[in-house]
């Protein structure tokens, strides 16, 4: 097996002006318009085709009118795709074919691995058009991470995934549970302790309230702590031999047998997004990411109900971030590597973690929100949150088939909590999909 590289997701602090911090996606629903494939656009302007999944935050943030304003000889055309793991494979079968594909695509941060090692005739390298100036302003491991071993760089970066814990504190008020961050921070010293905290939220919740949404959910923030996930510095998959792997979905398993999660599978059940206002749930694991989902979701009516505290014993983990690039199909190759470029530049990272949570990948972008607080979560420093998990977040290691590892390792949890699957069996089950897929 190719060796895959080793990746510092979020280690933590480069100087820039003095002082900066080192350190995907949630989903939403579909873009304005559809992506097709990309033609010269009416009176000579031309057409960029832009495909991507949840909420990235361009089009939430305006930036996608604000580029066309700037350069109007740009029609841009985009679509977005409810989650990653429809996405994903939809993608695949276009780049198979060579056709369908958008001139710019985004990618996951969990399949850049298997993108760089066996994909590279796919994608255009951007250290050829004006992109490559953009590749000395990322965290090093964000930039290492979509660079072939020969010098190709196949994506820029978006955003990465600093890890918290939002909650609803009107139900935590409602079960007598603490609802100041602090307050909150301090009962949740580790992850068995925010489990307790959840069998007393059981004991009084308000009916229908859940203390958290899915056990995958869990197990990802959990998983996100570690250095060490489904390979090792090597390459070679190590996710079944993991003691962190099996700990945090033994962790996992337990809140769902104990029906501690509302047994709502993120993006894919219908029911999870309205639970959101409802009160389906009282905490979930929260990238940075998902700051924007969660007012989406929970519209103005979650104003002011919904705050954000650390993980528990202030552990810093990192959970998704994305990439950009663009099909080697691309009949438009220079202009799409502009709008990348002009995307993932500080100020316009800076904008969309402002509007949607994605916290920046671009070294300056992550000095320019570090003060950011939030209104809709009662004011929360969630500049401050955001950045000091991405500084006590380890290094990490990227492996080519990490999507499929984590799929199926979330769909064996929701097997135990929806369908009352022995946890040991549902590892099992785990097992056997995974050396299906990857062998």
């Amino acid at each position: 097996m190719r060796s895959t590289k080793k990746t510092t997701i979020a280690s933590l602090a480069v100087m820039v002006s003095g002082a900066l911090l080192l350190s995907s996606c949630g989903s939403s629903d579909a873009g304005s318009s559809e992506a097709s494939e990309s033609s010269a656009g009416g009176e000579g302007k031309t057409v960029l085709t832009v495909s991507l999944f949840g909420t990235m935050g361009f089009e939430e943030s305006g930036l996608f009118d604000e580029y066309e304003k700037q350069n109007p000889n740009i029609d841009i055309k985009y679509e977005s795709t409810q989650g990653e793991t429809k996405y994903w494979p939809a993608l695949q079968t276009k780049l198979q074919s060579g056709t369908g594909l958008a001139d710019i695509q985004g990618i996951e941060v969990a399949r850049i691995a298997d993108v760089v090692a066996n994909q590279s005739d796919k994608w255009t390298d951007l250290s050829q058009f004006v992109t490559k100036e953009q590749v000395p302003n990322y965290l090093e491991w964000k930039a290492e991470a979509a660079t072939t071993e020969d010098g190709k760089v196949l994506a820029l970066g978006t955003d990465i995934g600093p890890m918290g814990i939002c909650y609803r504190s009107d139900l935590l008020e409602q079960a007598g549970l603490p609802t100041d961050p602090a307050e909150l921070a301090a009962k949740m010293p580790d992850w068995d302790a925010y489990l307790e905290l959840g069998r007393q939220y059981k004991a009084n919740a308000p009916a229908g309230s859940a203390w958290t949404d899915f056990g995958g959910g869990l197990y990802n923030a959990i998983v996100s702590t570690e250095e060490t996930i489904y390979y090792d510095e090597s390459g070679e998959p190590v996710w079944d031999s993991n003691p962190a792997v099996k700990e945090a979905f033994d962790t996992a398993a337990e809140a769902g047998q104990e029906g501690l999660t509302a047994k709502l599978e993120q993006f894919n059940d219908p029911n999870w997004e309205p639970a959101f206002a409802n009160g389906g749930f009282a905490t979930i694991a929260c990238p940075s990411w998902m700051i924007g989902y969660i007012k989406g979701k929970a519209g103005d009516a979650g104003a002011g109900k919904w705050n954000v505290t650390s993980l528990p014993g202030g552990a810093g983990g990192n959970w998704g971030g994305s990439y950009l690039a663009i099909p080697e199909a691309s009949e438009n190759k220079e202009e799409a590597a502009k709008l990348i470029k002009w995307m993932t530049d500080a100020e316009q990272q800076a904008t969309v973690f402002n509007n949607v949570g994605n916290f920046p990948s671009n070294k300056e972008g992550i000095a320019l929100v570090g003060d950011t607080t939030d209104e809709y979560f009662q004011n929360a420093p969630i500049g401050k949150v955001f950045s000091e998990s991405a500084e006590a977040a380890p290094t990490q290691i990227l492996g080519e088939g990490d999507g499929v590892i984590k799929t199926a390792l979330t769909n064996a949890l929701l097997s135990v909590e929806a369908n009352g699957v022995a946890p040991a069996d549902a590892w099992e089950n785990a097992k056997a999909e995974i050396s299906n897929q990857l062998g």
